[in-house]
C-alpha cells in the first residue's frame, strides 16, 4: 500500500466517522428533537438520553468556565494534527483505519464545541442496573480507534520499538 493510498484511506475513514457523527447528531437534535423529550427507550438495554457534555469523553474534565470549551477544542485540534503526522508515517492498514476513526471522532466533537459550547451525547447503554456513560458516535469512534491502536501495538511490539528508535512518535 502506497503512502498516498494510506493517507487517502485514513482521511476517508475520518470523513466517514465525521459524517456519521454529525448526521446522527442532526437527527437527534432536529428530527427526533431529543432535547424536548429528554429520554426515549429504544431497547430494554438502550435509551437515547440527551446530555450536553461540557467535558471530554465520558464527561471527564467537566467545567462550566467559558474558556473550558475553547481550551478542550484547541487541545483536540493539536491531537488531530499529531494524528495526521502519525498517519503520514503509518504503514499498517489497522493503524491507518484506527487513526482515521480517532481523528474523525475528535473533529466531530470539536464541531459540537464550536456550534453549541458542549458535545451532544445521546447513546445510553444499560443492563441489570448497570449503566454506561452517555456517549455519541464520535466517542465510540475514538474509543474503538484507540483500542485498535493499543491492540496493534501489542501485536507488533517490535514495530513500535523500531519507530521509537527512529524517532517516529
Amino acid at each position: 500500500m502506497t503512502r498516498t493510498t494510506r493517507i487517502l484511506t485514513g482521511a476517508g475513514v475520518a470523513l466517514a466517522m465525521l459524517v456519521a457523527d454529525q448526521g446522527s447528531k442532526y437527527w437527534i437534535l432536529e428530527i427526533l428533537r431529543l432535547p424536548d423529550l429528554r429520554s426515549i427507550e429504544i431497547l430494554p438495554v438502550l435509551n437515547f438520553t440527551m446530555v450536553w457534555n461540557h467535558g471530554i469523553t465520558f464527561g471527564l474534565l467537566w467545567s462550566d468556565s467559558p474558556w473550558a470549551g475553547a481550551i478542550l477544542a484547541a487541545v483536540a485540534l493539536a491531537v488531530v494534527a499529531a494524528l495526521a503526522v502519525w498517519l503520514w508515517r503509518a504503514e499498517r492498514l489497522t493503524v491507518v483505519i484506527a487513526l482515521g476513526a480517532v481523528a474523525g471522532g475528535a473533529v466531530g466533537n470539536i464541531i459540537d464545541r464550536a456550534r453549541f459550547g458542549a458535545v451532544v451525547d445521546f447513546i445510553h447503554a444499560h443492563v441489570f442496573g448497570w449503566s454506561w456513560y452517555v456517549f455519541n458516535v464520535a466517542d465510540a469512534a475514538i474509543v474503538c480507534g484507540v483500542a485498535a491502536l493499543v491492540l496493534d501495538g501489542m501485536r507488533h511490539p517490535q514495530a513500535a520499538r523500531l519507530a521509537d528508535q527512529r524517532g517516529d512518535k
